[in-house]
């Protein structure tokens, strides 16, 4: 008979061992009733949270315009006559009142001389008269037709004396004669053009602004005007038209610079930066911007309790890095990772992250807004 190996026969006792192990197990371990639940503490969600501060921001609206002289006007004659003389040669500086230019006069001055003769004849013979008529030796219609003479002297001159000053035609403000089109010699009738006279010792920048930007506008605004050559000139805005216009519903504005060095620049563009008043924002993260129920722009974040608020927010301005908001509380516990995951009033478990970088700007990195550290 052929013997069972060893190996065998005790792998076959200790399964019979385990079999009958389990078949009576421990009857007195087991209980009538299930044990108690273990305690299981609620937690919420868990978010990514940035507590943060409010910061001094100062919004600037940046538009393309265009320089003028802060006083330019055309020079016409206002009589007719030959040029006989040009005092002041072209691009030359002037003061106001200075003779720019002489017109053949047509004696003009013997002419205003007569009539100042015949006004004090005038004036002797009404001044008698005015005598006799307080002693009734004339009669009151012949007081009247002598104080009627008069006048008529006293226009005549009036009239000879504009006549003569307008051959003469003065600067009516300091400025640049900037451009002389006549020559000694020419013949100009009434209202034809022959200068121009500039001041340009300041400078106005005009623009136009959309009518979600006008609102912010005011007065007074500080202004830098940026040239195309890199130079820079500062003034601020003196007048923000009450009237968009009809084809482009746009506002007409005008910023006052000034050119102490009475650089060359009216006529030319800029590109005018007008600094808005400083306001408190918060800055964050575009992508951390979402719609309430409204349609609003809002932000979510965490209330005293950790429960999740939804803010409506108002944009003050924006670029693809980051966004500047006003309207939330300050100091801010922004939600910034999992808001998605969390209802506006669950609570959640915040997990505190250090305050990103989103808030300063980048170096080199052109902005139409600036916050002041």
């Amino acid at each position: 008979m052929r013997r069972i190996p060893f190996s065998y026969a005790l792998a076959s006792l200790l399964v019979l061992a385990l079999v009958i192990w389990l078949a009576l197990g421990n009857f007195q371990g087991f209980q009538s009733t299930p044990p108690d639940a273990p305690d299981r503490q609620t937690e919420g969600p868990r978010v990514e949270v940035v507590e943060q501060q409010s910061i001094v921001f100062i919004p600037q609206q940046v538009t393309q315009g265009q320089l003028t002289a802060e006083r330019e006007t055309t020079l016409r004659a206002n009589i007719a006559g030959f040029v006989a003389e040009k005092p002041v040669t072209q691009g030359s500086r002037v003061e106001s009142g200075d003779t720019l230019l002489v017109l053949d006069n047509d004696a003009l001055p013997e002419q205003l001389q007569q009539a100042r003769d015949e006004l004090a004849v005038a004036e002797a013979e009404y001044a008698g008269a005015r005598n006799l008529r307080e002693r009734e030796l004339i009669s009151q219609p012949e007081l009247l037709r002598l104080q009627s003479a008069l006048s008529a002297s006293a226009a005549s001159v009036a009239q000879l004396q504009k006549q003569l000053d307008d051959s003469r035609p003065t600067a009516p403000f300091d400025g640049v004669l900037n451009r002389v089109q006549v020559e000694l010699g020419d013949l100009l009738q009434p209202g034809e053009e022959w200068g121009q006279l500039v001041d340009d010792r300041r400078l106005k920048g005009v623009a136009w602004v959309s009518q979600q930007q006008v609102g912010d506008l005011s007065v007074g605004l500080p202004v830098t005007a940026r040239l195309l050559n890199g130079d820079h000139l500062e003034g601020e805005l003196t007048f923000i038209s009450h009237r968009a216009e009809e084809a482009t519903r746009t506002f007409y504005v005008e910023a006052t610079l000034d050119n102490p060095a009475g650089k060359r620049l009216a006529g030319g563009s800029a590109e005018l930066t007008i600094t808005l008043p400083p306001r408190q924002v918060h800055t964050l993260s575009p992508a951390l911007l979402s719609l309430n129920s409204e349609g609003q722009l809002a932000v979510k974040h965490l209330d005293d309790n950790n429960q999740v608020q939804q803010t409506a927010v108002e944009l003050v301005s924006a670029d693809t890095q980051r966004a500047y908001v006003t309207g939330l509380p300050d100091p801010l516990r922004l939600v910034t990772l999992g808001a998605g995951m969390a209802d506006v009033g669950e609570t959640v478990t915040p997990v505190i992250m250090e305050e990103a970088t989103i808030s300063q700007p980048l170096t080199g990195q052109d902005s139409v807004h600036a916050p002041v550290d």
